[in-house]
């Protein structure tokens, strides 16, 4: 019974891992991209 632990922290890793992916995945998703800012440039 002593591995208990062991799955618990596997499974936390494998939890907060998930969350930090998805949210990086997110930041890239919403950032602005270059080429947009291009086009903002010439048209102001």
């Amino acid at each position: 019974m002593r591995d208990s632990n062991f799955w618990y922290y596997t499974i936390m890793i494998l939890v907060i891992g998930h969350i930090l992916v998805g949210f990086v995945y997110l930041m890239i998703k919403l950032s602005p991209k270059k080429k947009d800012k291009q086009k903002e440039d010439e048209q102001k």
